[in-house]
């Protein structure tokens, strides 16, 4: 199968001050805003039961690009070129660039995830499906045979696909430009028909998957 060594998640930049405060540590205003930080530490550590490890969905959405890949679920929507010649891609290329296009922009959508709170509501797993779902739409990618995104994703309703989906979108959305605006709006649309679907046809997966 394709390599994805190539795909990986790049690390986000750790949160700096533009103001350059500084207190003294002997006055009592640093005092008291050390007595502050400690007591919210505590509340914080108490309110989520001291559980301080987390899974991340990296791992969760290659396994299941890779699984994908390897029971041949998924196509390009249109024929890949070469960039250099625009000539079509062969057989063997564009699944290499299919696999890759897909694992990059999940951990891409992966990696702006972590700037919401989606951690803290939903599973890895759930978070990862969408992810891949994501991937998908923008990178031009659908399932074969004419199936829906949601038949291939295992651990997430519709709903759940649906909230994830549209909380990542808002915070890139943004700043993506017009390029994205309506890979963007085709997604939404997506999302939509798949909610008019479960909705007509309660058994169709709207309950998690075991």
């Amino acid at each position: 199968s394709p390599s994805m060594a190539g795909a990986s998640p790049t690390m986000m930049p750790s949160p700096s001050s533009t103001d350059n405060i500084q207190i003294d540590p002997k006055s009592e205003e640093y005092v008291r805003l050390k007595e502050r930080v400690l007591l919210l530490e505590r509340v914080i550590l108490h309110t989520i039961g001291f559980e301080l490890s987390i899974d991340h969905p990296y791992k969760f959405l290659v396994d299941c690009v890779q699984t994908m890949n390897k029971k041949r679920l998924l196509e390009y929507s249109k024929q890949p070129t070469n960039k250099k010649d625009g000539q079509p891609l062969s057989k063997n290329a564009a699944n290499a660039q299919m696999v890759q296009d897909l694992a990059q922009n999940a951990m891409n959508f992966a990696n702006d995830s972590m700037h919401t709170s989606l951690c803290l509501q939903y599973t890895a797993l759930e978070i990862a499906m969408t992810c891949v779902y994501l991937s998908g739409k923008y990178s031009g990618i659908r399932p074969v045979g004419g199936k829906s995104w949601i038949e291939l994703l295992e651990g997430i309703t519709v709903e759940e696909l649906t909230t994830i989906s549209i909380q990542i979108l808002e915070l890139v959305q943004p700043r993506k430009g017009m390029d994205s605006e309506m890979a963007f709006k085709m997604i939404r649309k997506d999302l939509d028909d798949m909610n008019r679907d479960a909705g007509a046809a309660p058994d169709a997966k709207r309950l998690k998957t075991n």
